[in-house]
């Protein structure tokens, strides 16, 4: 695995655990560095990125996931969506289809059969809409 990859990984690990325990994002992110030494930088960027982004995050993919609310999606894909829509709107050093194919590689292996198919949909549309220079 890259690096970037492993760090992604690790991301949403704490963002899910985060996400499915109800404890603060940072809290879990300090856990696991107590637990496991260094959190590598990118991880910790993701992972406070996506927290202190989460309202917009959110908002992108409610506005993108058709016929989905956020909050009814299952915790791992909407935690591996969150990771991507972050990259796509606030890391312009992460090309769009690295964060996009790390989203459904992590959705395939992760998560169910059909979730790879719904992170891409879901990204698609709003890779669509920021190229069309509306980030709704």
């Amino acid at each position: 695995m890259g690096s970037r990859r492993g760090d992604r990984r690790a991301a949403i690990d704490i963002l899910y655990q985060a996400d499915v325990t109800g404890v603060d994002a940072a809290a879990v992110l300090a856990d696991r560095a107590e637990l496991r030494g260094p959190v590598p930088e990118f991880t910790r960027e993701l992972v406070e990125g996506v927290s202190a982004g989460l309202l917009e995050v959110d908002r992108i993919l409610e506005a993108h996931s058709e016929d989905w609310h956020v909050e009814r999606m299952p915790a791992l894909d909407r935690t591996i969506l969150r990771v991507a829509v972050y990259e796509l709107i606030a890391r312009p050093d992460v090309p769009p289809a690295a964060a996009i194919n790390e989203a459904v590689e992590a959705a395939n292996e992760l998560s169910t059969e059909d979730s790879g198919r719904f992170v891409n949909g879901v990204l698609g549309r709003i890779v669509r809409e920021l190229d069309a220079g509306s980030p709704s």
